[in-house]
């Protein structure tokens, strides 16, 4: 299936979300809102409430629904965008540098809602240079080095690929 040219709203109702690396949520809205947004471009529409509630209980910011969208941290507001990818019901959900910005902290529990996300069934395509992340919670890495694949495998193996290591660490390294 090629998507490329597609409305977004097309590719939302294929079962395929994202988030971007910078956030940009509707900052006066309220998380609620924010998350309703996605929730009424979903596939599944019939519940659209529900929805957005279950999304916004799952990457945890339940209590915050009323709060508008910029009085939040940036950590909440990563959450914010996914609640309201998944609030579409994807079945594969493109992140874009979800851990940019976050501190040690931060990163780990955004690692946490991945692999929770992982488990509920939703397939991650990410795209992250916090290399924390992407080994411990990567079943398979594709690396890309000025665009062109250089490697791809298990995490133990990219971890260990000399092409890989020149590319990030420099010759000394290799």
């Amino acid at each position: 299936m090629n998507i490329v040219g597609s409305k977004p709203w097309k590719i939302c109702r294929l079962g395929i979300a994202r988030t971007f690396q910078i956030v940009r949520p509707f900052r006066e809205m309220t998380v609620f809102e924010n998350v309703m947004v996605g929730a009424s471009f979903g596939a599944d529409r019939s519940d659209v409430m529900n929805n957005a509630l279950t999304a916004i209980k799952i990457v945890g910011l339940s209590g915050k629904e009323d709060v508008p969208a910029g009085r939040l941290t940036l950590a909440d507001q990563r959450r914010l965008e996914i609640a309201r990818a998944l609030a579409t019901k994807p079945k594969l959900l493109l992140l874009d540098e979800v851990m940019a910005g976050l501190n040690p902290t931060e990163t780990q529990q955004a690692m946490l809602l991945i692999d929770k996300i992982r488990k509920i069934g939703v397939t991650i395509v990410m795209i992250e240079h916090v290399m924390q992340a992407v080994m411990n919670i990567s079943d398979r890495i594709v690396v890309l080095d000025h665009g062109e694949k250089i490697a791809e495998g298990k995490p133990q193996d990219i971890s260990r690929d000399q092409r890989v290591i020149k590319a990030y660490l420099g010759e000394e390294y290799a």
